[in-house]
């Protein structure tokens, strides 16, 4: 057995073990880019205009939520900026996406002492009535609770899912993923039993009575019937769980405006380093452009919008051209659609895109790239070539390669064999403010976020020049 094939068994073993690559010696092919991105690194380190990006999207433009104007000017000043940054074929692409307009909402307890709910509709969710719905609630701790329930005690009545995010932790992540699903289908279990209306815990580990808006949807037969949904913060879900198990029957006056006004246009944003010998073969790399209605939508997603702009930037700045096209795209619509991934993939569905990055989690201290593949063993040996790429950048830190999801964005791209790649970032303190009107740029560390850009950036070279694709012997 060949010294390279023992090699990549112990990569496969190391996966197989712990579901995570670590990191191996960089063969002399890749170890052959440490100059280049040294370079980046360097340059990066002395000047870059990420945070200044930010600063302008957020704080010149503000949120972002799918139709409103505030979206359309940022898609306006991504070109522009794009364009002034010297890149090729810059441009936006039509995308029609649904508008979901909050309005004026407010939930508070009625009984069994007049108290206001601090709250936000969720995304997708429907009106009450012009006076509001006022009912008694049921709290219930997770879905099992709510099935062992008889039909009268949640008929006409507000169910509340009090489901805790568990703290942050390096084994097993946020959590989020197990909790998120009460914000998502809440309405409709409440609904199947008779519900009025259904209130959710916001889904974060951390609050200072602060809610956490995002999606929700509506699913089932027509029989199941549309019933508003909001979310209430980590001190509210709590108040009302805790009068109830003492006893008492909490009631709450909740009142939403929330309207879906239909389909509008929209767009997505599209620049290039145009390739050297296979400009045919695209590496994307990218974030989503929209956000929710509340909060600067700074960590979620416009750190991962300048984060591609940027790294373009300093890709460009220094020279390099690739011999691949590296396409930067920001999507619109992810946060309650995914409209503008799922258009860019059908639209560009002759293209070959050879390899994806997507930023999603933050501008946060970066840690390395999630890769994720259609086929299982591609993505094994994807994981390894990875790897090594990563080892070039050490001086960041961002080495670590672990397997699994990407992002819902360049995820739309999956299916045709690209090797779709997260940045991983340090994320215990994301959920904080995600979603919320915590989410404003003070929350960036400017050196974090250029280091986001440097790791996105130098991967990015990488994979566009290198002779092999991701996957391949």
């Amino acid at each position: 057995m060949d010294l390279s094939l023992r090699r990549l068994l112990l990569v496969v073993l190391v996966f197989t073990i712990c579901g995570e690559v670590a990191a191996q010696p960089a063969d002399s092919v890749i170890a052959g880019y440490q100059p280049a991105v040294d370079k980046i690194i360097a340059s990066a380190r002395e000047e870059n205009d990420a945070y200044l990006k930010l600063q302008e999207l957020c704080d010149d433009i503000g949120n972002r939520l799918s139709g409103s104007e505030s979206l359309e000017r940022a898609i306006e000043w991504a070109v522009q900026s794009l364009k002034a940054d010297g890149h090729e074929n810059v441009r936006s692409e039509k995308v029609m996406v649904r508008k979901w307009v909050r309005g004026n909402e407010s939930c508070e307890m009625i009984s069994p002492r007049p108290c206001k709910l601090n709250m936000l509709g969720l995304g997708g969710s429907v009106a009450t009535p012009k006076d509001g719905i006022t009912a008694e609630v049921i709290v219930v701790k997770d879905k099992d609770e709510l099935d062992a329930l008889p039909d009268e005690q949640i008929k006409g009545k507000i169910v509340v899912f009090d489901v805790p995010m568990p703290p942050y932790s390096e084994q097993d992540g946020s959590g989020y993923g197990r909790v998120v699903q009460y914000r998502g289908n809440g309405a409709k279990w409440a609904s199947e039993r008779g519900a009025v209306a259904a209130l959710v815990r916001s889904v974060t580990a951390y609050s200072l009575d602060s809610p956490h808006t995002g999606a929700m949807r509506y699913s089932g037969g027509p029989e199941i019937k549309k019933i508003p949904t909001a979310a209430i913060s980590v001190e509210g879900a709590s108040l009302l769980h805790r009068l109830q198990n003492r006893g008492k029957t909490p009631v709450v006056k909740l009142y939403m405006e929330a309207e879906d006004q239909g389909e509008v246009p929209s767009a997505n944003v599209l620049a290039e380093i145009v390739g050297s010998e296979k400009p045919e073969e695209i590496v994307v790399i990218g974030g989503h452009i929209d956000s929710w209605d509340v909060g600067q939508g700074a960590q979620d997603d416009g750190c991962g919008c300048v984060v591609a702009m940027e790294a373009l930037n300093m890709i460009r700045k220094l020279g390099l051209q690739p011999k691949r096209t590296i396409r930067v795209v920001l999507w619109t619509n992810e946060e309650n659609g995914i409209a503008g991934a799922r258009s860019y993939a059908v639209r560009h569905q002759d293209e070959v895109h050879v390899a994806g990055i997507e930023s999603d989690s933050g501008g946060f201290k970066p840690q390395g790239l999630s890769i994720d593949l259609q086929d299982d063993d591609k993505e094994q040996l994807a994981a390894a070539q990875l790897s090594e790429i990563l080892t070039l950048l050490e001086p960041v830190g961002a080495t670590r390669v672990t397997t699994g999801f990407s992002g819902v964005d360049v995820g739309q791209l999956k299916p045709t064999g690209t090797a779709c790649m997260g940045l991983s970032v340090d994320g215990r303190l994301y959920f904080n403010s995600h979603h919320s009107w915590a989410d404003t740029v003070d929350k960036v560390n400017p050196k974090e976020l250029t280091e986001c850009a440097i790791t996105v950036a130098a991967s990015a070279f990488v994979l566009a020049d290198m002779s092999g694709k991701l996957g391949e012997e």
